[in-house]
């Protein structure tokens, strides 16, 4: 399906929505290296080339990328064109509220098409998300009121961290939309989201937005595959939209042309991708979102979380 674009379309789960099977990431967009005209360009590049699908979150630059994002749409219609998706990183419902309000605000725009809960990277991130007082209830309140449209949630590091958040979201009567994670060349071999969490997704027909395909460059080093491999290959998978950063024009082309030709690549073609990342996946040693805390934001700023613990203080023990 193209819709009439130089970018194939894909339908977003059971929501029926027509997205770009590439995506564009933003945070690369809020980079000091780029200027906000230049990123500003590249987002209606992309656009004008059949990108419908842009991410972003509300801590991406300290608010940088959504602000450029937002001066971006906010011209000649291009809101009005494409499928906005920015994450949160609040675990309690004023946390979460808080962060709504103001991605909205910089985004320009009174409707956020899919918030996803940021970086479920720990195992007690779903039970605080649908505890009392969480961050399930401001998203559901935000979509009640017409700010969200639809829910979803991200992660990079365990595959069994997202099965769990699906079991608490069904524990609670509750059916995510979307779910983002890992597709690369490595992850198919190494606490694979792909083998785990994917057919997971499938049966509910949530879908599934694919990430870090070059693992934001690390894979490259291993000097195994090329960036189209990477890009050819999580096309391949049954994620509905391929995201991935990009800061150049050169880059955006890429990612265009990864689009426009990735159905030609074969299953043997694959399969050879595979076999010759095989040894290098399997410690995880080119996944460092998985084996590291590189890439956990969160980690390194609980404060974004909200007050996680205020419930845990009233209802535990004195110390002794």
């Amino acid at each position: 399906m193209t819709n009439g674009t130089e970018i194939p379309y894909r339908i977003l789960g059971h929501t029926g929505e027509k997205v770009s099977c590439i995506g564009m990431g933003g945070y690369h967009l809020g980079f000091k290296s780029l200027s906000a005209l230049d990123a500003i360009q590249l987002i209606h590049s992309g656009i004008d080339r059949g990108i419908n699908f842009l991410d972003n979150s509300w801590d991406y630059n300290k608010g940088e990328s959504e602000r450029r994002m937002g001066r971006a749409l906010k011209q000649n219609g291009y809101r009005n064109r494409v499928f906005l998706m920015t994450k949160i990183d609040g675990r309690t419902k004023a946390s979460a509220a808080k962060q709504i309000d103001e991605s909205l605000r910089r985004l320009r725009t009174d409707r956020i098409d899919l918030v996803q809960f940021h970086e479920i990277i720990r195992f007690e991130d779903p039970d605080r998300i649908f505890g009392p007082d969480g961050a399930i209830e401001a998203a559901l309140e935000a979509k009640q009121a017409g700010k969200i449209r639809y829910i979803g949630f991200t992660g990079h590091k365990d595959p069994r961290i997202h099965l769990y958040m699906l079991e608490v979201a069904e524990k609670h009567g509750f059916l995510f939309d979307a779910a983002q994670m890992p597709l690369n060349v490595m992850d198919a071999h190494f606490r694979s989201f792909l083998h785990l969490v994917v057919p997971e997704l499938l049966k509910r027909n949530i879908a599934v937005l694919g990430m870090k395909s070059m693992g934001d460059g690390v894979i490259l080093k291993s000097n195994l595959v090329t960036p189209l491999e990477c890009l050819h290959f999580a096309l391949s998978t049954p994620a509905s939209v391929v995201i991935t950063g990009i800061d150049k024009p050169e880059i955006l082309e890429q990612a265009i042309r990864a689009a426009q030709d990735y159905q030609q690549v074969t299953e043997e073609q694959i399969r050879a991708i595979l076999a010759k990342t095989a040894e290098a996946a399997r410690d995880g040693e080119w996944e460092l979102f998985k084996t590291s805390d590189v890439f956990d934001s969160t980690a390194k700023n609980l404060k974004w979380l909200g007050d996680v613990n205020a419930r845990v203080q009233a209802i535990a023990p004195a110390a002794n």
